[in-house]
């Protein structure tokens, strides 16, 4: 008995967390400098946005592995994002034939030559020697011996530079270099174009340098973003880039949500007239089960889609059916002689090897989904999966806290 008040106890503190959260004012996320807000994300086909696919050039990769070249792109690109500062952006993997590529979905970017510029550059930059006759020779300084870059000002002109901060062993070639070129130009290239060659007029120490070339401060910005992100393993070609417009108007995300609520009421109506008290009780465990769903989606966040919904209302379901298993065996037991209490418990544990077995055949599916498939599928898979993990919690510890406890006051 008191391990039942402890599991209601349990229960009323999530279903108070999740209400919380679900709540439209809820409490954001704030600790010291991080911040998280507590929203539900839209996807490209409800709020619309940038796609873009990137072709890899793996022909010069060596040794090499196509697919460890394409996870490199895939990182370097989710920093660039970041500084773009877009809200869950959908960067992932993906082979088109024989071709590597990378899919970037931005929901809510509209500027699609900005965002294409930042991703899509290869920013390698180098410090080369200039010869007597202008040729240029490598130094063996590069963007791999970067630790920090950032947009500072002159102090005589105000105009926006980009200055950098190398690692030690970068430090120390910096050194070397500016001892070994005193009064003579370093040229600065970038991208294979040479972007500032100014004359070393001391030796630096403190492995600090600056880039200018009359950038604009959004210019710099860009550039400093780009260093600090790092260069791309492999070249990339843009192969598919559009705007995509919200695929669903409000008109169509209310309808869909509507339906969804529509087809929750009705299976809540058949399991009240048809299982009658067992049925209320899995209409309150349903109930739960959507804050904590609803919450959780919020928290972790999960890019919602048109799929994504789908795939929760299509949980919702799977939810009732764990019910509808544990109250068909113990309308067995009850049959079979045995009191009321007896047979829920003994329900309970006929019932869970056939909701063990189904759920799992169920994530397998839904790992398949996520890992094998792209875009809309895969946010079907998270959320149904999510959905299904949910269900099993309420099924088994809210629906039978709750029979448990309602049983016993009525044997009383």
């Amino acid at each position: 008995m008191k391990r039942n008040w402890l599991s209601i106890i349990f229960i009323l503190i999530i279903v108070g967390l999740a209400g919380m959260f679900v709540w439209p004012t809820g409490p954001n996320i704030k600790i010291g400098s991080y911040f998280k807000e507590i929203k539900i994300h839209e996807g490209l086909d409800l709020q619309g946005g940038t796609r873009l696919v990137y072709q890899l050039d793996i022909s010069k990769i060596g040794e090499k592995s196509p697919s460890a070249a394409q996870q490199g792109v895939v990182d370097v690109i989710e920093k660039r994002i970041n500084f773009l500062g877009v809200s869950e952006p959908v960067i992932q993997p993906a082979r088109l034939g024989s071709a590597y590529v990378v899919i970037v979905e931005l929901p809510g970017v509209s500027d699609i030559n900005r965002a294409k510029d930042l991703i899509g550059k290869t920013a390698q930059l180098k410090f080369m020697e200039v010869g007597p006759d202008n040729s240029l020779s490598e130094t063996g300084l590069t963007g791999a011996n970067l630790k920090n870059s950032d947009v500072q000002f002159d102090q005589k002109t105000g105009e926006p530079q980009v200055g950098l901060e190398f690692d030690n062993e970068g430090a120390k070639l910096f050194e070397q270099l500016t001892q070994k070129n005193l009064q003579k130009p370093l040229a600065i290239q970038l991208d294979e174009q040479i972007i500032s060659a100014p004359t070393v007029q001391s030796v630096i120490t403190e492995g600090k340098a600056v880039i200018t070339g009359n950038f604009t401060i959004k210019d710099a910005k860009d550039l400093s973003k780009l260093l600090n992100a790092g260069a791309l393993p492999v070249p990339v070609n843009i192969v598919e880039q559009k705007n995509v417009t919200a695929s669903l108007g409000t008109n169509s995300v209310q309808q869909s949500l509507l339906g969804g609520l529509l087809g929750v009421l009705l299976v809540a109506l058949f399991m009240i007239l048809y299982y009658r008290f067992f049925g209320f009780l899995a209409v309150s465990a349903l109930i739960i089960y959507s804050l904590v769903v609803i919450s959780l989606l919020k928290l972790i966040p999960v890019t919602m889609t048109l799929s994504g919904i789908a795939g929760f209302i299509l949980s919702i379901g799977m939810a009732v059916d764990a019910n509808i298993l544990i109250f068909e065996r113990t309308k067995e037991e009850t049959r079979a002689g045995k009191s009321i209490d007896v047979a829920a418990e003994e329900g309970f544990r006929r019932a869970w090897p056939s909701i063990r077995d189904s759920n799992m055949s169920s994530l397998i599916t839904c790992v398949i989904l996520y890992y094998g498939t792209t875009g809309l599928v895969r946010g079907f898979a998270v959320t149904l999966a999510l959905g299904i993990l949910v269900s099993m919690f309420t099924a088994i510890i809210v629906t039978r806290t709750f029979l448990r406890l309602s049983l016993r006051r009525a044997i009383k």
